[in-house]
């Protein structure tokens, strides 16, 4: 038996992954069912819920604000990793 529901999500969020999934041939509907089944058989969320450390989160606010160095491309991250 299926149950109908309402769920409210970002929209912006909601039609990316909409396109995502799509990709994958999956629709939204269906992902759904994905994600509630592997929550039943993982007995939880089926992913890693944590809370960032300070070391993390400010590496992620530096990331918004669009701090830090920026590299034109991989070899040139590479280059400067190996320096």
């Amino acid at each position: 038996m299926k149950t109908q529901t309402t769920i409210r999500v970002e929209e912006n969020n909601y039609h990316q992954a909409k396109e995502i999934l799509a990709q994958v041939g999956l629709n939204y509907s269906q992902a759904i069912s994905v994600f509630n089944n592997m929550v039943v058989l993982n007995k939880g969320l089926p992913f890693d819920v944590k809370i960032p450390t300070k070391e993390t989160q400010s590496a992620l606010d530096d990331l918004k604000a669009h701090k830090g160095e920026s590299f034109a491309n991989v070899e040139a991250l590479f280059d400067e990793l190996d320096s």
